[in-house]
């Protein structure tokens, strides 16, 4: 029996200690309220502690930073405890009483950010595997857990309560009044759920742009195509399977192909040896790849509908094309040749697979469905959650984006429209000429 009543002590004990550790920001703010207002009065009287405590709460409510920074406390306690007890009603075996707590929790546009460390004796993929379960308790759009790639007992956690790239505001391009651009610096391209800025950097990677129809695809491969086109440095080539999706940047480029798909071949062709030409001038420096500053201009080539040129209608015309392609795409990355596509059918009935693997980075827009998506980002990504065929139709221009942080970004493409696009080409027309 008395072990029992000590038991019972014990757990009214801890139980009391958990609720104020749960509640110690308010806690915090009560106590230092009651110590002013208990010194205040030991010194000068009742009377001037309510008049001290009445010009806190005052201070509180009409100066607007404190009045934000305490909200913003507040708020962030409520939803550490909204956490705690959504992991209990979880009921994660491993993480029974010992609930990992929020950590440097913040505001970004979705909703909360924060860390956690979960205890020994389970994982990180404990929680994960229950992320739905754990949206569902805090009454969330969804909880997107990433384990810490350098500490496998830490996660990142985010309550995302609203999605912010579903708002209907044009994102402009940081670069749309640049004087000229460096394909060697990161290329901004849109804005994450986070509300961080989106960049692709270009040397040594191959892009693959894939979506349907009315999804944003032409205009996320307009940004990548004004970049290259202002670099005066740069070689432009454009494979174009529609004739007028590229033709704003034809007086940009170096060469330019329209729907004859032996007119591409001889393009590629024409690169395969300028490729073949650098790996000797590189072998003979004694370097390894094209570097800035080496005289060597990088190559951009962009096909839009790569599919057209793969499902021409003679047999040895796509052999031809698909073995080119995938020459320069596997082996001109070192040479200072970047291949970007757009294809509205990535399937492997459509693009072989030893030339869409080889895109290292991969930009799905909105997709029909998750199989569609994976064919662009990869297998497994839609299982994972990273699913094109989520996105709502109406919101065009975003996507998930796999680059160099190897997951997919969420992430809504800056606009540029055709009035844009055509400010930007006559711009970089007259940049090309050895104008200003």
């Amino acid at each position: 029996m008395h072990s029992h009543e000590a038991d019972v002590a014990e757990a009214i004990i801890e139980a009391v200690i958990r609720t104020l550790w749960a509640y110690r920001t308010e806690v915090a703010i009560l106590s230092l309220l009651g110590i002013g207002w208990l010194s205040t009065e030991r010194i000068h009287g009742p009377r001037s502690a309510w008049a001290a405590l009445a010009t806190a709460v005052l201070l509180v409510v009409v100066v607007a930073p404190i009045r934000r920074r305490m909200a913003r406390r507040l708020r962030h306690a409520r939803a550490g405890r909204q956490w705690s007890r959504a992991v209990r009603a979880a009921r994660i075996k491993p993480l029974e009483g010992r609930t990992p707590s929020a950590r440097g929790m913040k505001d970004i546009p979705a909703g909360e950010q924060f860390y956690v460390k979960v205890p020994p004796g389970s994982s990180v993929a404990h929680l994960d595997k229950k992320a739905e379960v754990l949206a569902a308790a805090l009454r969330a759009r969804e909880v997107r857990i990433r384990r810490d790639p350098a500490n496998a007992s830490r996660a990142e956690v985010v309550i995302a309560r609203r999605d912010p790239l579903s708002i209907d505001s044009v994102i402009g391009w940081p670069y749309l009044d640049a004087p000229q651009v460096s394909l060697w610096s990161p290329i901004p391209v849109g804005v994450g759920e986070e509300g961080q800025l989106v960049t692709l950097s270009l040397p040594e990677r191959n892009v693959l742009v894939g979506g349907e129809p009315g999804s944003g695809k032409s205009a996320a491969l307009s940004l990548l195509v004004a970049s290259a086109a202002l670099d005066p440095t740069s070689e432009l080539w454009l494979l174009d399977g529609k004739l007028v999706e590229l033709a704003v940047w034809r007086r940009c480029a170096n060469g330019s192909v329209g729907v004859s798909v032996a007119g591409a071949i001889d393009l590629l062709l024409h690169l395969q040896s300028e490729m073949e030409e650098r790996y000797a001038m590189l072998l003979e420096a004694g370097k390894r790849k094209v570097s800035p500053g080496d005289g060597l201009p990088l190559h951009v080539v962009v096909c839009d509908e790569l599919a057209h040129y793969l499902t021409a209608t003679e047999r040895k015309d796509r052999l031809a094309f698909a073995e080119v392609l995938r020459d320069l795409i596997s082996r001109g990355r070192a040479a200072g040749i970047i291949v970007l596509a757009a294809t509205q059918k990535p399937s492997s009935d459509v693009i072989p697979t030893s030339v869409r693997d080889l895109f290292g980075f991969r930009w799905a827009l909105r997709c029909s469905t998750p199989q569609a998506s994976d064919t662009i980002l990869g297998s497994g990504w839609a299982s994972a959650g990273y699913s094109a065929a989520r996105i709502d139709p109406a919101l065009r221009g975003v996507g998930y984006l796999l680059h160099e942080g190897g997951i997919p970004v969420r992430l809504r493409s800056c606009l540029l429209d055709d009035d844009a696009v055509a400010h930007l080409a006559t711009r970089a027309e007259v940049l090309r000429a050895g104008g200003v």
